[in-house]
């Protein structure tokens, strides 16, 4: 039996190659989270699959933060002792994106999510991708930025007076409440990106939509103008919820960058499931 696993900051999605069975779990970015939390997920997962399939051959995990060889090699340890199997890729959620949405086809890939990365893949791997600064000092695009954005307007009051009022209305917190869960509580980047709805449901005001559009060229400031530049390539193929919800407004940002968006899919698993199968 073997497993693909897509794994973000907000949830761990994993799926049977064969059945496309499915079973979710909490995110799993090795930055945040514990050993003790990646083995409760393996166990969960195994639990979840066991009375089906006892044993397991393979598993492919592609997962936000592990770009990073010593959390790699961290997060394989983990899945091996999980899922007492030797046959265990641990790759970034920037190649399972690759893989999901181009197959053997190169282009400019990137993801829109709680966080956000871009890439260009030349239809086998990797060969440009821009260092990703992370939830505090980039994810330009993500959902965690615009709500980064969407909350600074409103503590600083320079979101129009109406905006505030619903803003307030569809998260009644104190701004003491805000900096404490921003500064204080873990997983900041969930909570801040859980904000961004706010602006996608709203994108007619202009104010709204006005931070949406500069989100994403800054996105594509700091993430994609490099990768044009250097390949040429204009083909854009983009993953994410985030992305999906955007997909009205990423064509106006599109064409003012000389971009083709030719893909947007809101979950990479079931070009993960074809690559594999293939």
């Amino acid at each position: 039996m073997t497993i693909i696993a897509d794994c973000g900051s907000t949830k761990t999605t994993w799926s049977l190659v064969d059945s496309h069975s499915k079973v979710v779990t909490e995110g799993l970015n090795p930055h945040f989270t514990t050993d003790e939390a990646f083995l409760a997920a393996c166990s969960a997962v195994r639990q979840y699959y066991s009375s089906q399939h006892p044993t397991f051959s393979a598993l492919h995990f592609y997962s936000a933060g592990c770009g990073n060889e010593t959390q790699r090699r961290r997060v394989k340890c983990l899945l091996q002792k999980g899922f007492e199997t030797d046959n265990v890729e641990v790759a970034t959620d920037m190649l399972g994106a690759c893989r999901a949405l181009c197959g053997h086809k190169a282009g400019i890939v990137g993801i829109l999510g709680t966080g956000s990365n871009a890439c260009y893949y030349d239809g086998e791997r990797i060969t440009i991708q821009p260092f990703s600064t992370g939830y505090i000092l980039g994810d330009h695009g993500s959902a965690n930025h615009l709500g980064r954005m969407l909350l600074q307007g409103y503590l600083s009051e320079t979101m129009p007076d109406n905006l505030r009022i619903k803003f307030h209305d569809t998260y009644p917190l104190s701004s003491e409440d805000f900096i404490n869960v921003v500064y204080h509580q873990p997983n900041p980047n969930r909570f801040l990106a859980s904000l961004a709805p706010f602006a996608t449901k709203n994108k007619h005001y202009s104010y709204c939509y006005y931070l949406i559009m500069n989100s994403l060229n800054e996105w594509y400031r700091y993430q994609i103008e490099g990768l044009v530049e250097t390949t040429q390539c204009h083909e854009l193929y983009l993953t994410g919820g985030f992305a999906a919800s955007l997909k009205s407004t990423l064509k106006a940002f599109a064409d003012n960058n000389n971009l083709i968006v030719c893909a947007v899919a809101s979950d990479p698993m079931p070009g993960l499931i074809r690559y594999h199968q293939d």
